[in-house]
């Protein structure tokens, strides 16, 4: 028993002397190289996000529901109709797939009877800003 009494006298003298002493953090600096094409890339797509919001602008809704079947619907679409852009809108708690800005009424009406054939639930939108 004598030993064992010595054993926790000696872990608790280690384990104080560890606790009282200074803990000391490591300093590090992180340096972030990036290319400058990425910056470039970044300023097009908020001008692109900022005529997405335009109310102004006409769309084609080719899909509504869960998320997984407007991603394989885009796809499919991006696949035949590759010149037309296209986005996936989530308003909870469903996913919409529109494409296109068209400016006039004539040019959305225009296109929306060729995405009629492909997509028969097609609709025209003009979204408003909320």
């Amino acid at each position: 028993m004598n030993k064992l009494a010595k054993h926790k006298a000696l872990f608790l003298v280690l384990l104080t002397s560890l606790g009282c002493g200074k803990i000391f953090s490591q300093e590090s600096k992180l340096i972030v190289i990036q290319d400058q094409k990425l910056e470039q890339l970044l300023k097009e797509k908020r001008k692109i996000n900022l005529n997405n919001s335009n109310n102004e602008y006409y769309k084609i809704q080719i899909f509504y529901g869960n998320s997984e079947e407007s991603k394989k619907s885009l796809q499919e679409f991006k696949k035949e109709f590759k010149e037309i852009d296209a986005t996936i809108i989530y308003n909870s708690p469903n996913y919409k797939v529109w494409i296109g800005n068209y400016k006039t009424r004539i040019e959305v009406e225009k296109m929306f009877l060729e995405i009629k054939k492909k997509y028969p639930n097609a609709l025209i939108m003009k979204p408003s800003l909320n």
